[in-house]
């Protein structure tokens, strides 16, 4: 019985932080398509609610679940011996400490330094330069690819290393081509244009 309640606690976990990423990831995009600074602090404020409100409890509820169902059941450290569990742990270690250092941190940054523009005149250098930036760029389009290697090593539980490696090397490779395709898609306008509301175009000579 107490097997069936944790690893019914341990979906919920997932379901939470899958939840909360495809929400991160939704709004990210949806802040690169803004060209208003209004709408463009409602898309980051939103990336802060799905990170504190889903993804933050999700992953503290599998950090709990995990590790007693591991010290219960998987004879502890004995855990490494089975390659498919000691690639879930190795992978949701990597992603709680990224997580909540490089990408979330990166994204109260860039609220930050949202509202410090919505008090100023517009989109400020600083916020453009953070916008650019290509390391929280990465890690942040490698969260939902290593959140699928870790279920498929849970759901298929291989005897090798294959699926681990294969499936990592799979994530590392669709992350880097978001980090070079999407800022292509979705260029970030410079301050001058940014600030410009459509009225004021219209005004322009020759708009």
């Amino acid at each position: 019985m107490t097997y069936a309640v944790l690893k019914l606690i341990h979906i919920i976990g997932v379901i939470l932080i899958g939840a909360g990423l495809l929400g991160v990831w939704i709004s990210d995009l949806r802040s690169r398509q803004c060209r208003e600074l209004p709408r463009f602090s409602e898309a980051v404020r939103n990336i802060a609610v799905f990170y504190d409100g889903l993804v933050v409890p999700g992953a503290l509820v599998l950090l709990a679940s995990g590790t007693w169902l591991i010290v219960e059941f998987f004879g502890g450290w004995g855990f490494v011996n089975a390659p498919w569990l000691a690639g879930m742990v190795v992978l949701f270690a990597f992603e709680f400490i990224e997580g909540n250092t490089v990408t979330r941190l990166y994204f109260m940054r860039l609220r930050r330094l949202t509202h410090e523009a919505l008090a100023g005149d517009g989109f400020t250098t600083e916020l453009e330069k953070a916008r650019a930036e290509g390391v929280p760029t990465f890690t942040h389009f490698l969260d939902l690819p290593i959140l699928l290697v870790i279920v498929s090593l849970g759901t298929l539980k291989p005897s090798t290393w294959t699926l681990f490696v294969v499936g990592l090397a799979i994530a590392i490779g669709v992350a880097t081509a978001l980090t070079i395709l999407v800022p292509r898609l979705y260029p970030w306008v410079p301050q001058k244009a940014a600030s410009v509301s459509p009225s004021q175009q219209q005004e322009r000579p020759g708009a």
